[in-house]
């Protein structure tokens, strides 16, 4: 049986199984900490959050981000996000290169081309932008599962496309931009570019982070990046290594172009396990906020 109450702070709907009643868990909109009732429109208890030693991490984060992370693919209440995860790499796999020309007769005859599978591929990726930057908040806030895919129906499921391709856009044109800048100023070209580009990379995790938790891209500034990277750089370069992992994998995945039946098999499995450390990198984001907070300028 699920239970619905509204959160005692800002007053979002918010359902748990009855199993969970008297447990603590964290509303997912505004980060109002609360024990879950025992019935229907009960009012829950708020719990004021334990204050922490300013400037003193919590300890365990390796443990969180490399150990005990792998607990994610192990339970049954994950299996839902998992199956909606798989099945967007699968559209995004089959739908890359389906593209195609109407021609109109009218004067003379006019071809039109129409990207479908520009789109469905884009809106496949816009779905785990959302759904990722969905895990790094609900890590961040000790929700031990993955997020319920809760969209707000068709037009919600647009908007949050939209919104999370343009938002993931953005963070990589803020970290990327100043090398590019470097790299015209100095004419900067071949591999001493590349180095360039990939030193821009290395600030995305935290600006994916700022994004994902504080939801407002007006965060990405220089000290809200830079800042989190000096104070706690040996976790985050840890934490930056399965995310280059996947980067390495996921560029390597070849999309569906008509290959043969095991290639292309082979193509998609390696799509899919591309989304192992993806995920386990997400987490790991999460678990960096979780534990270095305190480092945090905002």
């Amino acid at each position: 049986m699920t239970i619905q109450f509204n959160c005692p702070h800002c007053g979002t709907i918010i359902a748990f199984d009855e199993k969970h009643s008297g447990k603590r868990a964290r509303c997912l909109s505004c980060g109002q900490l609360f024990i879950i009732p025992s019935k229907d429109q009960e009012k829950p208890r708020k719990i004021k959050p334990e204050k922490e030693k300013p400037g003193e991490p919590l300890p365990g984060f390796y443990r969180s981000a490399f150990i005990d992370n792998w607990k994610l693919f192990a339970k049954s209440e994950n299996i839902t996000g998992l199956v909606f995860i798989t099945a967007a790499v699968i559209l995004k796999f089959f739908t890359a290169r389906l593209n195609f020309t109407v021609t109109v007769s009218a004067i003379r005859s006019i071809d039109i081309p129409v990207p479908l599978g520009y789109i469905l591929h884009t809106a496949a990726w816009g779905f785990l932008f959302w759904y990722y930057m969905e895990i790094i908040y609900s890590t961040a806030f000790e929700i031990e599962k993955l997020p319920d895919i809760a969209m707000g129906g068709f037009n919600g499921l647009i908007w949050h496309i939209i919104k999370s391709v343009y938002t993931f856009a953005i963070a990589l044109l803020v970290v990327e931009l100043p090398f590019v800048v470097i790299a015209i100023i100095a004419k900067i070209t071949g591999d001493m570019l590349i180095m360039l580009l990939l030193c821009g990379l290395f600030f995305f995790p935290i600006a994916i982070l700022t994004v994902a938790i504080g939801r407002d891209l007006t965060m990405l500034r220089p000290d809200y990046l830079l800042i989190p990277v000096l104070r706690a750089f040996t976790p985050y370069l840890a934490m930056s290594i399965p995310l280059g992992v996947a980067a390495f994998l996921q560029l390597h995945a070849k999309q569906y172009n008509g290959q043969e039946p095991m290639i292309a098999a082979s193509h998609l499995l390696l799509n899919l396990g591309a989304q192992i450390p993806i995920l386990m990198s997400m987490r790991a984001i999460g678990f960096f906020y979780k534990h270095y907070t305190c480092h945090l300028p905002w």
